[in-house]
């Protein structure tokens, strides 16, 4: 540590000539006490002649206790009768530039001490008495040689000194270190009151501004500001500081009276912050009261209307799972192996830990999330933002092949890792079941608040607060939100309602040719009584419900066809075909058309339906027309579309007829859906019967005039289903035997969310697995379940269990327990082995869509359903025989 500056401006004690000092084996060196003068002198009151400028300079008794600062010392003062130097360097030893008389200090001041000198000597152990020894000779001489002065007298004069600044004038070249305020225990020094005789002569100057302490020097200014800043507000009323935006952190779009600008994490042209989103997503998966979760996400919006319109469009995608318009066919492709491995290499864990941990929480996001909380960075990454995110979702989306994994660590600063992605975000990953239920119009009631509030005809500022209801006419909802599903294409959507305001988005948005619309859904139901019980007396109409793949056909004003399937998928180039076949199926006054239909397979030889698992080995992409092997038939049964004229608001009855005047029929290629209009039950009951033998599903009940609208994205009660495996005592069951079961996800993490099933063959003595089941448990049930089956967990299969091909469960189980289980039909399948070689020689049998129905306690595994009958249900299967073209032995009634 340096010397203080000040040190060298203050006079110097008056003593005897020293000795030279000889060195301590420590490098301490013994000071010796001022030397017995006059007071008259010693106060400083000497000629001009005998100013300490030209006397030679005597060693001043040294408090400071390293080594070096003591080499420093001996190189700043000059030995006895030499004049000091004229300047020294300012960093290691500091000293006056010149040693003019003009600015001399005048002596008698006493010495100062820095906040450095103030500490404790650092001496050996063995040297400690010795300088115990030395400090208590020079304290006697010091009180010796001192004169006598009352206690109060020398706190006058060191309060005096203090408070009229008594100090001699500072160069101008001096830096600000060296105006250092002496500390108040200056006066324990020896002569600390001897200045007060120097009142009298210094009275007439203006006195000096209080120095600074050498430890205010290093000391923040962060203090001396607010210190100002109390001094001057502390007559007048302080004003409040403008309160900045929230943190990211604590942003809660679920408070009461929410504030669309007050209450938001960012500011005014700011992008949103991902975290706000993300904190939008934990707060609706707290709740499940639907309209809490509708205002949550409204109050959401509502801040990203009125601060970052730009950001809107990101955000709905972000909440509705998808990265762009359906028909785009934007899928991020990111599986559970890639994510697992992504989290893995992010955050430097194990991959088998991290996927132990998936396994048993059940949420890929929670296992990233805890993963992120323990990792330690060098330097926290740059805040995400929404529309961010949203971008490096659709750049993964576009990669291929291994690349998606090298998003990771050890990618460029643009490509922030899939953790950081994960952590925090709405379930992203979801199944392709889960996936397939998203539906746009559930971000419609939310969207359509924030902007009903705040849109230029109502207001420039948005409201203070509210609930989601409020500001916003409830009749008005319905047409609002079946406009926008006419156009559930948010590219068009968002710009419009953002510029001109939910109100004039049926005149920018219209239904066109080009972009896929949600279907039309049915309801199930579980028989003829509850049809006629639902429709009383309004007239209906039963139709054939086909076994195929759903096709919107559009045909645009230019003569360009589109296909989508019930996912709003493009899938124009699996079906050239079809669009061949459009010339010939309308009529020459037909420009432009959106027809919804059933693609099913066909067989031309025997001029019959094929049953659906037929279809499935149909080419998907880049499908030449000369290499089709699997024809299919196109069966009409609505029209949305005609010529530039929407028909979603007709009645079912005109648009069949308008279906039926302007399509030509073409057997095997072009149909329309067989239908029946009547209300007899016994007539209903013997057109379902015949619809499974002509190798359908069964029938769908619509309504002809009384709410007969074509009802967009909905699950209608004005459409029924009447399927042979929903109805009551209608259809064979099975007894099968659990043998495996999954680890729950989502919604069913830590519990089972899926089972392994097998049969019995009597002939090998084995349980062949059969199908994965998962339909039909209640969450009550699913707990239970999981609780009773805990006892049955097995390391390892049993050996006469077999399950190759198939799915291998999370915990293989003791097979005990039998289900009783119903299904929609029975199909061959190249991965379960149950009645392998019965049936086909390289194929077994599986069921589709198996629902449980209950526990049979009162069988045991050897009484389960064998092989032997379920190649006997496949085969009395009407579509199996129509296939075959031979009749079974026993009744058709006997399927039943």
């Amino acid at each position: 540590m340096q010397r203080s500056i000040m040190s060298f401006f203050y006079p110097k004690t008056e003593g005897k000539a020293k000795k030279p000092e000889e060195e301590t084996p420590s490098g301490i060196r013994e000071t010796e006490p001022p030397p017995k003068v006059a007071l008259k002198e010693r106060n400083g009151v000497v000629p001009e002649s005998d100013s300490p400028v030209k006397r030679p300079g005597r060693k001043a008794a040294r408090v400071l206790c390293s080594e070096g600062e003591e080499e420093e010392d001996g190189a700043c003062t000059p030995p006895r009768g030499q004049k000091p130097a004229a300047a020294l360097p300012r960093e290691r030893s500091p000293a006056l530039p010149s040693a003019s008389p003009e600015r001399a200090s005048p002596p008698g001041i006493p010495k100062r001490r820095t906040a450095r000198k103030q500490l404790p000597k650092r001496t050996h152990e063995g040297e400690q008495s010795e300088d115990k020894d030395r400090e208590a000779k020079r304290t006697k001489e010091e009180e010796a040689e001192t004169p006598t002065e009352s206690p109060s007298e020398s706190e006058g004069a060191e309060e005096k000194e203090v408070e009229e600044g008594d100090l001699p004038t500072v160069p101008p070249e001096l830096p600000e270190a060296c105006k250092a305020e002496p500390p108040a225990g200056s006066s324990s020094e020896p002569g600390a009151a001897v200045g007060h005789g120097l009142q009298d002569e210094d009275r007439a100057k203006p006195p000096a501004r209080a120095p600074k302490t050498l430890s205010s020097f290093f000391a923040p200014r962060k203090l001396e500001v607010k210190t100002e800043a109390k001094e001057e507000g502390s007559g007048a009323p302080r004003k409040e500081a403008p309160k900045g935006p929230l943190e990211p952190s604590g942003y809660n779009p679920a408070q009461n009276n929410y504030h669309p600008v007050k209450d938001a994490c960012w500011k005014q042209g700011q992008k949103v912050p991902y975290l706000a989103v993300a904190r939008t997503f934990e707060k609706i998966e707290e709740v499940s009261a639907r309209l809490r979760m509708v205002e949550t996400l409204s109050n959401l919006l509502r801040s990203v209307v009125a601060l970052s319109p730009s950001d809107l469009l990101p955000i709905l995608y972000l909440s509705l799972n998808h990265l762009g318009p359906p028909q785009q066919g934007l899928e991020l492709g990111v599986g559970d192996g890639v994510l697992l491995k992504a989290v893995a290499q992010a955050t430097g864990r194990q991959l088998e830990s991290v996927r132990a941990e998936a396994a048993e929480k059940g949420d890929v996001g929670l296992v990233a999330e805890n993963s992120r909380s323990t990792q330690r960075l060098m330097l926290p990454p740059p805040a995400l933002t929404a529309s961010g995110v949203f971008a490096k979702f659709q750049d993964i989306a576009r990669l291929t092949g291994s690349t998606v994994i090298g998003t990771g660590r050890g990618s460029p600063p643009q490509h922030p890792d899939p953790l950081r992605l994960t952590s925090g975000t709405p379930k992203l990953f979801h199944s392709q079941e889960d996936r397939d239920h998203q539906r746009p119009l559930r971000c419609l009631p939310p969207l359509g608040s924030p902007v009903h509030r705040q849109s230029p005809e109502r207001t420039a500022a948005p409201r203070a607060g509210g609930t989601v209801g409020a500001g916003r006419a409830r009749p008005g909802r319905e047409p609002h939100a079946t406009r926008a599903s006419e156009v559930p294409d948010l590219d068009r959507v968002v710009p419009v309602l953002l510029e001109h305001g939910l109100e004039r988005l049926p005149e920018h948005c219209r239904l066109s040719p080009g972009v896929p619309l949600k279907p039309m859904l049915a309801h199930p139901t579980r028989g003829v009584s509850e049809v006629l019980k639902r429709f009383e007396e309004a007239a209906f109409t039963c139709e054939y419900k086909y076994d195929g793949q759903r096709a919107q056909i559009h045909v645009l004003e230019g003569g360009e066809v589109k296909i989508f399937s019930r996912n709003q998928e493009d899938n124009t180039g699996k079906y050239p075909d079809i669009i061949s076949r459009i010339p010939k199926i309308k009529l020459p006054s037909v420009t432009s058309f959106i027809l919804d239909a059933e693609a099913v397979a066909w067989d031309r030889e025997k001029k019959q339906i094929q049953p659906f698992q037929v279809l499935t080995t149909r080419k998907r992409k880049e499908v030449d027309a000369a290499e089709i092997q699997v024809q299919v038939c196109l069966y009409a049964f609505d029209l949305i579309y005609l010529n530039g004229e929407s028909l979603v608001r007709e009645p079912l009855s005109r648009r069949r007829q308008l279906l039926r005047e302007n399509f030509v029929e073409t057997e095997g290629e072009f149909v329309f859906a067989t239908s029946l209009d009547t209300k007899d039950t016994d007539q209903i009951a013997e057109f379902l019967e015949q619809s499974v033998r002509d190798s359908c599903e069964g029938l769908m009940v619509k309504t002809l005039d009384v709410d007969a609208t074509y009802e967009i994205a909905k699950r209608s009660h004005n459409w029924l289903k009447l399927k042979k495996d929903y109805l009551d005592g209608v259809g064979d069951t099975l007894d099968l035997v659990v043998i495996g079961a999954y680890l729950g996800r989502g919604k069913r993490a830590g519990r089972y969310g899926g089972f392994l099933l097998a049969a019995y063959d009597e002939d090998s003595e084995e349980l062949q697995a059969i199908c994965k089941l998962g339909t039909g448990f209640s969450d009550d049930a699913l707990q239970e379940l999981h609780h009773g089956l805990q006892a049955l967990v097995l390391p390892s299969p049993r050996s006469y269990v077999r399950a190759d091909g198939a799915v291998a469960p999370d915990h293989w189980l003791e097979p005990s327990a039998v289900w009783e289980v119903k299904c929609a039909d029975l199909s061959l399948s190249p991965i379960y082995p149950a009645a392998r070689g019965l049936v086909d020689s390289e194929k077994g049998i599986s069921l589709r869509f198996p629902r449980f129905i209950r526990v049979r306690e009162d069988k045991k595994p050897e009484e389960a359903t064998t092989s032997a009958q379920v190649a006997c249900l496949y085969r009395k299967q009407s579509q199996v025989q129509n296939q075959q073209g031979s009749q079974s032995d026993s009744d058709p009634e006997d399927f039943y």
